[in-house]
């Protein structure tokens, strides 16, 4: 079975993924977003799902239980509000944990 592709966030962010095929799930109610991520994560559809910075930091709980998991890869992305760094920070962590010193952006 195929696994697809899911970005969640504030409608004004995500409605431009429709276009090119991905699901979309507008979230714009910072309390059912945890409900969101846990059912879109346990229907086992999605290999990825992207999240808007803002929502994937609000989502801390889900975000640990799925990464103990292969799939999905939650993945965050910038919204319209701006970048809040939170990707650059992960592949920052990601990168010294893997070589031991922060290589790539040299923090």
């Amino acid at each position: 079975m195929a696994k697809h592709i899911a970005v969640v966030g504030d409608s004004e962010s995500i409605k431009g993924f429709a276009a090119v095929g991905l699901d979309i799930y507008p979230c714009d109610d910072t309390p059912d977003i945890s409900k969101l991520i846990k059912n879109l994560a346990d229907s086992d559809r999605y290999a990825v799902i992207y999240l808007t910075e803002e929502v994937y930091n609000s989502a801390e709980k889900e975000r640990a239980r799925c990464a103990e998991r292969l799939t999905p890869a939650l993945i965050p992305i910038p919204g319209v509000k701006g970048n809040m760094q939170t990707g650059r920070q992960r592949l920052s962590s990601f990168v010294e944990k893997a070589v031991g010193s922060d290589i790539i952006f040299n923090n």
